[in-house]
């Protein structure tokens, strides 16, 4: 019923624009069967346009409690307004644009399939990368309101690690990527500049980033990522002193996780490791969530997580809450968060966090006409 009044909205819209300038031009006259050939012809060609075209948006914003050493502080906050269209130029090349109207241009790319099926695409632009099971996933899909793990968060360049800066888990750069065996096998290989979303690269080196996802039966996925590369630090971090804004250092990645969904419950987990210079870090978590009436289901999460295992930087975190869906990928969400460890005015400090939060996720899609691939 959306899909069909958006269509009609748009047809709607464009009839009225012509009707009124043939109006204008053509006030004490009759139309002429090739000026009405002409409007057919026209409208035919919009909606064609608006069958290629899907559009893409969502809000997340809500209320956060926290106490934290010794503090209490409470905030209501937007966190994302995210609005991407894709359109589908043919049936093998189609272009993307994603912009956060809370932050900056998230994403821009074109991708081109070279197979008769989904074997083989490339993709130019800048994207997401594919370190981690976690950082190509929508947070329209994470249980979590703060969405992903916290060494998703650091490994990816979502914004814990002050050497790369929030950088939201994207980057410039080019990828090839396809499905064999009927969908159950799917590989990914990116050379990426290694700086980041909307800026050059910070020295002559690049990323090289691969991922395999292997569906061996119905709702399971296992995946397995690695990056090496070079990074170059725009900060000085309390987590890796060593680096010096400036310094180009090591920067490699490697994890192995799984995905699970079924009608009685989902779950995904994931071992992660890293190395920045000399400094190693490593990690684990599960989360999950559990239906318990109709459209409510309990959310649980335990991630663990030593930002540099040579100064013992540990921390542990849990998440207990509930979730209501009211509409297919709208939802209300209410979570108590624990951390045992947390960041405050650049020092790592153990010691316990406690935050309550509630977030409404608002998401919206309009899809055209599919085109075959």
């Amino acid at each position: 019923m959306r899909k069909q009044f958006f269509k009609e909205a748009l047809l709607a819209v464009a009839l009225a624009v012509f009707s009124s300038t043939a109006a204008m031009g053509q006030s004490t006259s009759s139309v002429t069967p090739d000026e009405e050939q002409g409007k057919k012809t026209e409208l035919e060609w919009l909606k064609d346009i608006s069958d290629r075209i899907e559009l893409h948006g969502y809000a997340q914003g809500g209320f956060n409690y926290t106490h934290q050493g010794g503090e209490d502080k409470g905030t209501f906050e937007l966190k994302r307004i995210l609005f991407w269209a894709n359109a589908q130029i043919t049936d093998r090349w189609s272009f993307l644009f994603m912009h956060d109207f809370s932050s900056v241009v998230q994403e821009f790319y074109t991708d081109y399939r070279f197979s008769n099926n989904k074997a083989f695409t490339v993709r130019l632009g800048q994207f997401k990368n594919g370190v981690s099971l976690e950082n190509p996933l929508s947070p329209t899909a994470m249980e979590a309101i703060d969405v992903y793990s916290e060494g998703v968060t650091y490994l990816t360049g979502c914004g814990s690690d002050p050497l790369m800066g929030v950088q939201y888990g994207r980057d410039l750069g080019l990828a090839i990527f396809g499905e064999t065996n009927d969908g159950k096998l799917r590989y990914e290989a990116q050379v990426m500049n290694g700086q980041g979303i909307n800026k050059k690269d910070g020295n002559k080196e690049k990323d090289f980033i691969g991922r395999l996802e292997y569906r061996p039966v119905k709702g399971l996925n296992l995946v397995a990522t690695g990056q090496i590369g070079r990074g170059h630090a725009i900060a000085t971090s309390p987590y890796n002193p060593e680096i010096e804004v400036g310094d180009d250092y090591k920067r490699n990645r490697w994890t192995i996780g799984f995905d699970y969904k079924s009608k009685d419950f989902n779950l995904h987990g994931e071992y992660l490791e890293g190395k920045d210079g000399n400094a190693t870090s490593r990690g684990a978590y599960l989360t999950g969530a559990i239906p318990l009436w109709k459209r409510l289901e309990f959310v649980g999460s335990y991630d663990f997580f030593n930002f540099n295992t040579s100064l013992g930087m540990d921390q542990h975190k849990a998440i207990a809450g509930l979730q209501y869906w009211f509409f297919r990928k709208c939802r209300i969400q209410v979570q108590y968060v624990y951390k045992s460890a947390y960041l405050a005015n650049g020092v790592f400090t153990h010691g316990a966090n406690h935050a309550v939060m509630a977030q409404m996720q608002i998401r919206l899609d309009y899809t055209g006409k599919k085109i075959k691939h």
